[in-house]
């Protein structure tokens, strides 16, 4: 498939008289197109989250990171330095909460829904890391209709800002989603993959689970120590196939 040219930019979302900083990535091309929403890894929407959502763009969607640590850290974008993910891991877990998460998602969403180039009633998401459990709160929300996550670490344990496991909300999930795991990722023990798999079966919401030999935390990033090109490629294929249910 040959890529589409695309145009970037940064954007405001407006909301509730607070504004969040989103990254957006287009085709240049005039017609109409599914929307993506991109979720980040603690590390902010640096330069790994900025190619995935430009990546996205050029397969033909019209794709958004929004800034999800901006309420409390303004322009916050760091690297993979122990420091950073200190830092990294103290805003996603200690000053985040789920509310304010899918208010800031559903304004991503609200924002691609007033675009004349979105295709209407075709939005979905991905997210890394954090991001990927976040992309399962947000696989909730009526609007996303196909969710990827990857490497999602706590879904079964915790929710961000306090209270049930994120893991609970299995059954209000409307469409299909996608997870994916590296088995030799110390902070999502095979248990949890498990366990994961298991609610979303028991409540049969359309879905597959992805596990790669081999691949540790954070395996699709190719600015980690971590990266594994293989499960990076397969799992790419696999996304490329969920998001085409779009069009």
């Amino acid at each position: 498939m040959t890529e589409l040219a695309i145009g970037t930019s940064w954007v405001k979302l407006l909301e509730n008289n607070l504004q969040i900083s989103a990254y957006l990535a287009q085709p240049e091309e005039p017609g109409t197109y599914p929307g993506i929403i991109v979720l980040q890894e603690i590390f902010g929407v640096n330069s790994h989250i900025r190619d995935v959502t430009e990546r996205i763009a050029k397969l033909g969607y019209v794709a958004i990171a929004p800034a999800i640590f901006d309420r409390f850290a303004p322009g916050f974008e760091a690297g993979y330095t122990p420091a950073d993910i200190e830092v990294g891991r103290k805003y996603a877990w200690e000053q985040t909460t789920a509310p304010e998460l899918l208010s800031d998602i559903q304004s991503a969403i609200d924002y691609l829904k007033a675009l004349p180039q979105i295709k209407p009633n075709a939005i979905g998401c991905i997210g890394f890391c954090f991001g990927g459990h976040v992309a399962y709160l947000a696989a909730t929300l009526p609007d996303i209709k196909v969710t990827a996550s990857f490497y999602g670490a706590r879904i079964t344990s915790n929710t961000p800002g306090g209270g049930a496991a994120t893991l609970t909300l299995t059954p209000q999930i409307p469409g299909i989603i996608y997870a994916f795991f590296g088995m030799e990722d110390a902070s999502i023990p095979a248990a949890q993959t498990e366990e994961i798999e298991a609610e979303l079966e028991k409540y049969k919401i359309p879905h597959r689970v992805f596990r790669y030999d081999g691949a540790d935390h954070g395996f699709f990033c190719d600015r980690r120590a971590s990266y594994n090109p293989k499960a990076a490629a397969d799992a790419w294929v696999e996304v490329k196939q969920l998001f085409s249910q779009l069009n």
